[in-house]
């Protein structure tokens, strides 16, 4: 991962991550092809199990990954409740609450 902060919030303080459906998901392994962020791990190469290693590598507001994703088995946190998150910590940072 390249950006330590976003928006002047350190990245470990905001949860902004794909979350895997697995009732959905096929293993089809298309995110993990797209995601150049090393967001995701395939697990076990017998029987494969894609799960989410690096959750603070994804880009914050980034779904890239989950437009890849035919069957909709990817969705990320409400982008709203993030934004409002983000602004509220970096209140605190700063002093301002």
């Amino acid at each position: 991962m390249s950006e330590t902060t976003f928006m002047g919030v350190p990245r470990e303080k905001i949860d902004w991550s794909p979350r895997i459906d697995y009732a959905l998901c096929n293993d089809c392994m298309e995110c993990v092809e797209f995601c150049p962020h090393q967001v995701f791990e395939v697990r076990d190469q017998e029987i494969p199990k894609l799960i989410v290693k690096n959750p603070d590598n994804c880009v914050v507001f980034c779904r890239a990954c989950s437009k890849s994703c035919g069957l909709d088995a990817i969705t990320f946190p409400d982008k709203g409740e993030t934004t409002r998150h983000i602004k509220t910590v970096r209140k605190e940072l700063s002093g301002n609450e």
